[in-house]
């Protein structure tokens, strides 16, 4: 099964640009261009916007192994903001388990600056993404 093609379904991603430009097993990274519609009254890029971005490569990552796999818990700290430009998210599972894998994703500007990070743990399902 082609993965980027099965995101695609991941209409509200896909709504503000968030896109997957890489995947493999247990690690995925995804972009978005950051705009004017993307920003909060701070005139920042909307922490809701960045959190979706990382959800997307989060979820290609953990569902890399054919598995439906799904968010349980999800934390994300901000530690810096950004305006306009590219952000990328790099999800790497950083534990495989059978039923409860743990994925960190970074989320950086097209500069490097760290922007984020958010702590995700999921359910593997029985059911093969093929299932759907």
């Amino acid at each position: 099964m082609d993965l980027k093609e099965f995101f695609v379904n991941d209409r509200f991603a896909a709504m503000i640009g968030a896109e997957l430009v890489e995947i493999s097993e247990g690690y995925a990274k995804a972009r978005m261009l950051v705009t004017p519609e993307h920003l909060n009254a701070t005139g920042y890029c909307q922490g809701g916007a960045l959190f979706t971005l990382a959800d997307l490569a989060f979820a290609a990552a953990v569902n890399s192994h054919g598995q439906v796999t799904v968010a349980i818990s999800s934390n994300m700290t901000y530690v810096s903001n950004v305006q306009s430009g590219w952000v990328f998210a790099e999800a790497r599972e950083v534990v495989d388990h059978r039923k409860i894998p743990y994925c960190e994703v970074r989320i950086t500007s097209e500069e490097g600056k760290l922007l984020a990070i958010l702590n995700s743990s999921a359910y593997r399902m029985k059911k093969s993404l093929e299932e759907l």
